[in-house]
């Protein structure tokens, strides 16, 4: 492995942010040289994350990106969307590589991102040069790359489901249907009704039917394993907890396939990727069996009698969904093991 190297965190005061420090204290090739908040500067990172304290002992920076050239070699951006589009070029100019963990270069299209962000796009050259970093399908992309596009949470746990099964043509990709359910942290740490305690706890709400951002992400991805356009029905709500994605997928077989066939297609598909976990036939995978850890466990059933499988896929939101596949790019980049500084159990209970 070749050497450690410095990195900084922009919109360190936030949950992904958060987690990439909580992760990043325990590789043992990255240093924190920097964590920086526009709105916090100033102020220890303590005092918004008590359980960081005599753990991390930084002071906020303030976003200066000078700054933070002479600081760091890569910076990871877990801002808010409508932030990296116009500061990613400019700390790429300056030098450093650059992990984007909000959403501002994932779409390739600026006309489909304004239309799903609602936020203006980032250049043309920074779409077309950033890398969709889904490490387990992409990652040779990834590999020297100094400009990645984090994928989405809801997006990662669906693509990793799916795309093994749309690549070998199993399955019709105009078919498929996502019921996708998350916990409260994927939507942030800000204040609002909807993520407010006794609007969530003993609820199921769905949200953002067919407007969620993550829709065109999806189908981008799909759309390039398969060759043509793919579109699908995408429907996400929110659970009471805290952490977790469940997406449960529902598509029409092109043959005959049995859900052991799948189970040894997606075994071959993601051998020697260990943080994909293949269930055993007849087993299928809950949120807290992947929570705190960078596992995606997938698990399947075909039906007969419908001709139509169903693909069980969760993960971590903030870590394999955010923060960890963020490190495993990074990882990938360096050209080190994908693991290293990842290879910790899911917490359980």
């Amino acid at each position: 492995m070749s050497q450690s190297i410095r990195a900084a965190i922009i919109g360190a005061t936030g949950y992904g942010g958060a987690e990439l420090i909580r992760l990043l204290q325990a590789h043992p090739l990255v240093q924190i040289t920097s964590v920086i908040s526009t709105s916090n500067a100033g102020a220890p990172l303590a005092e918004h994350f008590p359980h960081l304290q005599e753990v991390v002992v930084d002071i906020l920076d303030v976003l200066d990106v000078d700054l933070i050239a002479g600081k760091a070699d890569v910076v990871f951006l877990a801002t808010p969307a409508g932030v990296s589009a116009g500061l990613s070029p400019k700390l790429i100019e300056a030098g450093l590589k650059v992990i984007d963990i909000s959403g501002d270069l994932r779409l390739k299209s600026a006309s489909d991102y304004e239309k799903w962000y609602k936020k203006p796009a980032a250049s043309e050259e920074a779409l077309a040069r950033s890398i969709y970093g889904l490490s387990e399908v992409f990652g040779d992309e990834v590999k020297g790359s100094d400009l990645i596009a984090n994928p989405g949470c809801y997006p990662t746990a669906t693509l990793l489901g799916l795309i093994p099964a749309v690549e070998a043509g199993w399955i019709d990709p105009s078919t498929i249907i996502i019921d996708a359910k998350s916990g409260v942290s994927g939507a942030g740490r800000g204040l609002s009704l909807g993520a407010h305690y006794s609007e969530v706890n003993e609820n199921l709400s769905a949200y953002k039917i067919n407007k969620h951002q993550h829709i065109p992400e999806i189908e981008q991805a799909l759309s390039r394993i398969a060759g043509k356009p793919v579109v699908t029905t995408f429907t996400t709500h929110l659970v009471p907890m805290t952490r977790g994605i469940m997406a449960t997928m529902y598509a029409t077989l092109t043959g005959e396939h049995t859900a052991e066939e799948f189970i040894e297609q997606y075994r071959q598909y993601y051998e020697g990727r260990k943080f994909v976990r293949i269930r055993p036939l007849g087993k299928y995978p809950s949120t807290k069996e992947v929570m705190g850890s960078n596992y995606c466990d997938i698990g399947f059933a075909v039906d007969e009698r419908t001709g139509r499988v169903t693909i069980v896929s969760v993960i971590d939101n903030v870590v394999k969904g955010a923060a960890g596949q963020a490190i495993q790019n990074l990882n990938i980049m360096q050209g080190w093991d994908e693991t290293t500084g990842l290879l910790f159990a899911p917490v359980y209970p």
